[in-house]
């Protein structure tokens, strides 16, 4: 991201001069008070919103029509967005039937991502069927089907209860390092932004902008004993210092 800024329609400005560089193998995550434009910026990423002025500069020569690298890209929304008349096979096989796959020569891919997320045994089971959390993990499934290098992830834990929660950022975190996919994920949860990046980039209130960018030193392997350990303390000492002083420093300007 160079230099973006973004002006909605009604004059609200969400983002101002908004800089940051992203390396390939990273699990970055924006955290910052509401409305700071958390959500803005990863949708700008993504290619369904464009910056009002600054640019998103990609190192694939392979460029879509909508600015994009061609299938490197998948986004985990808020809420799961799954089709309701649709089974857990087919909400996975969706990006693969808009790309023209046939559902026969995806199958295979299809299945191994659903066991990738613990939901091989639900494949014929509707959303309706499904908990909260597992609706979540067709959601994860689907996005890496396409087997993306950029995974954008938008608060997709946030209404979930703590221990569904701990189980995914976990879940995420296999999956992150079995694939080498770059994760940028946003949320409001200093611990779960502790516990899951190798980098947190704290966000200062509207118009946002990047406060200060902290690198964390994490185990190699993250677990309960990483949980409750001296150094997850530390580090979300460290984070919410910054943040409260990201908080600061908004209502100062």
């Amino acid at each position: 991201m160079r230099n973006v800024s973004k002006v909605f329609s009604n004059g609200t400005l969400a983002l101002q001069g908004m800089s940051l560089n992203v390396q390939a193998g990273e699990f970055i995550s924006l955290l910052g008070p509401s409305g700071c434009g958390k959500s803005t910026a990863l949708r700008i990423i993504a290619g369904l919103g464009a910056p009002s002025s600054g640019s998103i500069d990609w190192p694939s020569s392979n460029i879509n029509a909508r600015g994009l690298p061609e299938g490197d890209v998948g986004f985990v929304f808020q809420d799961p967005t799954l089709m309701p008349w649709a089974t857990v096979f087919d909400n996975v096989y969706l990006p693969l039937k808009l790309r023209g796959v046939a559902k026969a020569n995806a199958a295979a891919l299809i299945m191994d991502n659903l066991a990738s997320v613990g939901l091989a045994d639900f494949a014929k089971s509707y959303p309706r069927e499904l908990s909260g959390g597992m609706r979540m993990r067709v959601s994860i499934a689907r996005a890496m089907v396409t087997r993306p290098k950029l995974l954008l992830m938008d608060e997709p834990f946030a209404a979930l209860d703590e221990i569904t929660r701990q189980k995914l950022n976990d879940d995420v975190v296999r999956l992150w390092k079995q694939h080498g996919v770059t994760v940028i994920f946003v949320t409001h949860s200093v611990f779960e932004s502790a516990y899951l990046s190798t980098r947190i980039v704290v966000m200062r209130a509207r118009p946002g902008q990047v406060y200060t960018d902290m690198k964390i030193e994490q185990p190699a392997v993250r677990d309960q004993a990483y949980r409750v350990s001296e150094s997850y303390r530390q580090n979300c000492q460290d984070v919410s210092s910054a943040l409260q002083g990201a908080i600061g420093a908004a209502e100062i300007h």
